[in-house]
């Protein structure tokens, strides 16, 4: 089912693999109307979507996805209809920007450790001018056929316990939703379903989240299945949490995942864009 909305994608400026005109055009293409890019720990390219959405009568949302840890668990926060100037997030944001830097170096100098070399150099060629990943790391050893896919080099060499692992350190999550607030935008828990956490854990967080300012659930996903969308519609209800729809799309390679497509709200959810 294809949606008019898709709150969630990324473009080269992070790790996806279109640039930010391209990534709009393909959205477009697929029906999409309304589109916020949310780069991980990046602005950098909302003012290349946004001109070319003018073009074609596309309403850009700007947004970004903030790398939070709680309770020594990485969550991921996105911030929707935020103002990509605003101070505090442009400093919050290169203050992450430097730790994705230092732990690409650590993430590289830890595989040579295991016999791999040369993946610093690659991946750094490979973002340009955008941020370093680990989706850079595993397209770099998937193309030197250490693993077939990039979902297998993950789980191979880039998870706790793994060769490319490195700990890190992330944004708190309090600091990451006064970051949303202050440019004035809607903090929202991307891919609930994604953190494989128990039912008391997950309410956990979002009692958390709740509290330091989040306004949002993504209750539909890019891979969720109908029992995940009817979990996290529940979530969003009991927590009076407002529903979000996002691809997550990264690259057309993975066709599983694509623009706007995406099932609708479940009935007593508030959608998220009735306040950006």
């Amino acid at each position: 089912m294809t949606s008019s909305y898709d709150l969630h994608c990324h473009s080269t400026a992070s790790d996806g693999a279109l640039t930010p005109a391209d990534l709009v055009r393909r959205a477009a293409a697929h029906g999409v109307r309304h589109l916020a890019l949310t780069d991980h720990d990046t602005v950098s390219g909302i003012a290349e979507a946004r001109q070319t959405a003018k073009h074609l009568n596309l309403n850009l949302i700007p947004g970004v996805e903030i790398s939070v840890t709680w309770e020594n668990k990485c969550f991921h926060i996105l911030g929707l209809g935020i103002d990509p100037q605003c101070d505090l997030l442009q400093r919050g944001l290169k203050g992450l920007q430097r730790l994705r830097a230092q732990r690409a170096e650590q993430m590289a100098a830890s595989l040579e450790k295991h016999g791999i070399t040369g993946s610093l150099e690659a991946v750094r060629k490979m973002a340009g001018s955008g941020m370093i990943t680990r989706t850079h790391f595993a397209r770099f050893l998937v193309a030197r056929h250490y693993a077939p896919s990039v979902a297998e080099v993950f789980d191979r060499y880039l998870v706790r316990g793994k060769p490319g692992y490195v700990a890190t350190r992330w944004a708190d999550l309090d600091q990451a939703a006064a970051w949303i607030r202050e440019a004035g935008g809607v903090a929202v828990l991307a891919h609930p379903m994604r953190y494989q956490l128990t039912a008391s854990w997950l309410r956990r967080f979002l009692t958390a989240f709740r509290s330091a300012g989040g306004a949002g659930i993504e209750v539909v996903s890019g891979n969720s299945n109908a029992n995940q969308i009817a979990t996290c519609a529940d979530y969003a209800r009991r927590y009076r949490l407002l529903g979000s729809v996002g691809s997550d799309f990264h690259d057309p390679a993975f066709p599983w995942i694509e623009l706007g497509q995406l099932a609708p709200l479940p009935p007593g959810v508030t959608p998220v864009w009735q306040v950006l």
